[in-house]
């Protein structure tokens, strides 16, 4: 089985490496932004969208103008991938799963992406990587990257600078180290209730470092736009939010590697996060009512990453070996999993559930977490006994899945 995994390292450049990758990121900007404008353009004189192998012809005739000449300073293979990131945006546009390609601003985002192996060397007995014009550069080898070189994605974040190399290698047909089955029930109170009785609290990332966020904010409103001042104000804002993001990000990895190392199987439910944490501000003609309190509960939501908790248990059950169940979200709380009596009355309040019928009463994220469970194992029946009557449809969900 083909497993490919992405490992992330900081760099270490000298003075010149970190003007070169700036540059180099800032030309993949302005690659992609006009040919989005080229794209716009088109449209609107009512001409056919051009493909990414126009788009390439369109970037040469760049490269070698009078206009832009300093195009030819950076690597052409990033650049081109840009205009790959720009094809794929369509492409979730015109598929309806993201809105529609907005152009870059300086200051985000800012990466580049080698695609090309052969024109890559990773020397980790020394710690380096060699990249095309940018020459050897150190970075802290904290783990052993596995597998065979694929690609690699240059990236500034909070105001350092990382290498992502992604690997494929060849891994045995897993099998689960254990034969159990859970049912998970998300929250906001507890941000995670298994069917086993056990929970996770929340980390709150968000909220703990706020009223840090919210002062360096203000300190950096005070300053004037673009002076010296300013940008080290700038600096502390995103170090804190680089900090808010990693020390969820460090949550979620521990809470997914326990549970889908612990379980066969998880159960959890087909939540829609953007769906759920929708404004409810409304418009001029028909204003929205509590919005307050639903931008209160939706900065909540968003703090528990759960979208993010289910794409990790996504490829690390896979990896293991486990299978992961998606349920719809309906009545999970407010089922009875005593008599199967299906109200609304028999969630009273937030955290406690009792039935209207036989009287059973428990914990409500409890109740839930039991009732996704056993919407899980009749989905996981159902879809064994497909695969059992159409052998082609039983392939293995994840089983190449990269991680971040």
């Amino acid at each position: 089985m083909q497993r490919l995994q992405a490992f992330k390292y900081e760099l270490r450049p000298d003075g010149q490496q970190q003007r070169q990758m700036r540059r180099f990121a800032g030309s993949c900007r302005f690659v992609f932004n006009k040919a989005l404008a080229l794209q716009k353009t088109r449209y609107e004189q009512g001409e056919k969208k051009l493909g990414y192998a126009g788009l390439c012809k369109e970037l040469t005739a760049w490269r070698n103008g009078s206009e832009t000449p300093w195009l030819k300073d950076a690597p052409v293979h990033p650049l081109q991938q840009t205009l790959k990131d720009l094809e794929r945006a369509y492409a979730n546009f015109f598929a309806k799963r993201a809105d529609f390609p907005r152009f870059k601003k300086k200051g985000q985002c800012e990466s580049l992406r080698y695609p090309d192996p052969k024109q890559i060397k990773l020397d980790q007995g020394n710690a380096r990587i060699f990249l095309p014009k940018l020459g050897w550069l150190r970075y802290r080898n904290s783990r052993e990257a596995l597998g065979t070189v694929k690609n690699v994605t240059v990236s500034l974040s909070g105001g350092k600078w990382f290498v992502s190399i992604q690997t494929e290698r060849e891994v045995e047909q897993p099998l689960p180290q254990s034969t159990t089955a859970v049912g998970i029930d998300m929250g906001i109170a507890r941000f995670a209730t298994l069917s086993d009785g056990s929970h996770l609290e929340p980390l709150n990332s968000f909220k703990r470092h706020e009223t840090a966020l919210r002062k360096a904010q203000q300190a950096m409103s005070r300053k004037t736009k673009f002076s010296n001042n300013w940008k080290k104000a700038k600096a502390r804002v995103q170090r804190i939010h680089s900090r808010i993001g990693n020390t969820r990000r460090d949550y979620l990895h521990k809470a997914t590697s326990t549970i889908s190392q612990n379980h066969a199987m998880v159960c959890i439910e087909d939540l829609q996060v953007r769906n759920m944490s929708k404004s409810a501000a409304g418009s001029t003609e028909k204003p929205g009512t509590n919005v307050r309190a639903k931008s209160g509960l939706n900065k909540a939501i968003l703090d528990q990453g759960w979208f993010e908790f289910r794409r990790q248990l996504d490829y690390k059950l896979a990896w293991n070996g486990g299978y992961l169940i998606t349920v719809p979200p309906q009545n999970t709380s407010r089922t009875c999993p005593a008599c199967g009596h299906v109200s609304k009355d028999n969630r009273q309040t937030q955290a406690q559930f009792a039935c209207g019928e036989c009287g059973f009463e428990e914990n409500a994220d409890l109740v839930g977490a039991i009732n996704i469970l056993r919407a899980g194992h009749a989905r996981f029946a159902c879809e064994v006994s497909d695969a059992v009557r159409s052998p082609a449809a039983g392939t293995r969900r994840g089983e190449s899945v990269p991680a971040d």
